[in-house]
C-alpha cells in the first residue's frame, strides 16, 4: 500500500497520552500510533454500516417472513 505523509494538528493532551502510548511499549512511535487508531475507527465504521443492514433485513423480514432462507439451508 502507497502511503502519504499528511500534517494534522492535534490537542497537546493527545499527543500526550500517545507518547504515553509509546514509553508503555504500545506502539513503536506516533504514526504506527495514528495509523493504528485509523485503522480501529474504519473496522467500527464498518461494523455500524453492518449493523445498520441487519436492523433493515430485520423490519423486512418482518414484513414478509417468507423471504426468510432458514439458517440449515445455507451451505
Amino acid at each position: 500500500m502507497t502511503s502519504v505523509q499528511v500534517q494534522v494538528r492535534v490537542p497537546k493532551k493527545v499527543v500526550q497520552e500517545i507518547d504515553r502510548w509509546i514509553t508503555e511499549g504500545r506502539f513503536a512511535n506516533r504514526s504506527e500510533a495514528i495509523k493504528t487508531v485509523l485503522t480501529i475507527y474504519g473496522e467500527r465504521e464498518k461494523t455500524r454500516e453492518f449493523y445498520r443492514t441487519l436492523l433493515k433485513r430485520s423490519e423486512q423480514a418482518k414484513k414478509k417472513p417468507e423471504s426468510l432462507i432458514p439458517l440449515d439451508e445455507i451451505p
